[in-house]
């Protein structure tokens, strides 16, 4: 085959400049080819430099079993590969139509090229994306409503797999293929226009380009290389503010988020959803992007909803209303008395003396209204603060209590049905005089410090 012509000279330094590019020199490749005329010549280019990139080649093409053709196409493959002396491994799979056949076809062909790929001690896998393929990709993400990340597009490389062809489009490979004499088969799914991206190659592709009065293929590829490196260092950027504002318990500061720039926020909540095994959408990062700067809520799927209350952002459980439920309750008559307040693990007892360090403690005053109710929050409680009252609700809210934990929250009640103390969030200020009994409570878990009087 003669290795002369413009098209030639240009694939060629392209796939020089691609391979040394990801360090290839002196590695080795899989070329992956189905035959058709992308495949073809990255076949037939690869072999072309191999001697001057010391590269190790050998090649391997599946046969889906999709169609009839399709096991002499896998023949012609295996044909061209042994006349450029390169060994050929031709891989069968057995796939059933249906729903989403163009991505069950995809992950099953990647599966059993890495599988090839590992097992012949090869470095990467090199697929024929070209500039065409990149442009069909961002036109169908750009309508489906894609970020700059998936304006980025196909990427170049990844683990164990290359795509050297990115920069030239299928025009030039098929020039190419004909400088080279070499012919290439057809897939007649390529034309079916049940499929997005064949009707944005045969119908949107050239109609842009007519209004352009040029190929515009290569433009766009190109602006998602540029995307695709804009993107690389946002990343960057977003893992460091990810770093910054994320707390030990997994949720974010609130106030930390809301600092970050709209395009870091945006992908810090992303990922704030993704952990949580949500898949996200623009209209989904909107709503949780609101809620933050509103300090509200915002449904995510997934039976969650994102919370950016009480000085956090986080994923919760949703439930009908925020109602708190009724619960069991403790009562305790007098000194000795105490017990553990079901469902939330707390324990409480009545003693004659302060508690020890590390355990929360209230001193009860003389004229206490006896006995003492425990139980979690309901409806219309309020909160004795010196002369006057607080909504219960208004109190937890000021003390920055997560939502979805109001309803664990042992709180005590006097005689009266009125709320006396929060055990771990708000203490009373001392009664004036010594104080005949004093109220202990241990939390589930390791012991905490005694909250201060507020």
């Amino acid at each position: 085959m003669a290795l002369t012509g413009p098209a030639t000279k240009l694939l060629q330094r392209t796939l020089m400049d691609a391979y040394a590019r990801r360090g290839l020199e002196g590695r080795s490749v899989l070329c992956a080819v189905s035959g058709g005329a992308d495949s073809v010549a990255l076949l037939v280019a690869t072999a072309g430099v191999r001697e001057r990139l010391g590269l190790r080649v050998e090649v391997a093409t599946v046969d889906h079993g999709l169609r009839p053709e399709s096991a002499g196409e896998a023949r012609a493959v295996a044909a061209l590969a042994a006349t450029l002396g390169l060994e050929c491994h031709v891989l069968g799979l057995t796939l059933k139509g249906g729903p989403g056949l163009e991505a069950r076809a995809r992950l099953a062909r990647y599966a059993a090229l890495e599988e090839v790929r590992q097992a012949r001690g090869l470095t990467v896998v090199a697929t024929a994306h070209s500039a065409t393929d990149q442009a069909e990709t961002l036109l169908m993400r750009l309508a489906r409503g894609a970020s700059t990340r998936g304006a980025a597009g196909i990427q170049e490389a990844r683990a164990g797999l290359v795509r050297p062809l990115l920069e030239r489009t299928r025009e030039e490979l098929v020039d190419f293929l004909g400088e080279q004499g070499v012919g290439y088969s057809t897939d007649a799914m390529n034309a079916d226009p049940a499929f997005f991206r064949v009707r944005v190659r045969t119908d949107a592709l050239p109609a842009l380009s007519r209004a352009a009065g040029f190929r515009v293929e290569a433009r766009l590829a190109s602006f998602a290389r540029l995307a695709a490196e804009d993107e690389a260092l946002l990343a960057d950027l977003a893992d460091a503010a990810w770093r910054r504002v994320r707390l030990e318990d997994g949720s974010l500061e609130a106030v930390a988020v809301r600092a970050l720039e709209i395009p870091l926020r945006r992908r810090v909540l992303a990922r704030l959803l993704a952990e949580q095994g949500v898949e996200t959408d623009a209209a989904m990062v909107e709503r949780g992007l609101r809620a933050v700067e509103q300090g509200g809520s915002a449904t995510v799927g997934g039976g969650l909803r994102l919370r950016a209350t009480g000085g956090r952002v986080r994923c919760v459980a949703s439930s009908p209303g925020d109602a708190p439920r009724a619960g069991p309750e403790l009562c305790l008559e007098g000194a000795g008395a105490g017990g553990v307040l079901e469902g939330t693990g707390w324990v409480f007892r009545v003693e004659s003396h302060a508690p020890p360090s590390g355990m929360h403690g209230l001193a009860l005053s003389r004229d206490l209204c006896w006995p003492l109710t425990v139980r979690t929050r309901k409806p219309g409680d309020r909160v004795r603060m010196g002369a006057g009252q607080r909504r219960l609700q208004d109190v937890l809210v000021d003390l920055r209590v997560p939502a979805e934990s109001r309803d664990s929250r042992p709180v005590v009640l006097d005689a009266e049905g009125t709320v006396v103390w929060l055990p771990g969030l708000w203490t009373p200020p001392s009664p004036v005089g010594s104080s005949q009994h004093y109220l202990w409570a241990t939390p589930s878990g390791p012991s905490i410090q005694r909250t201060p009087s507020l």
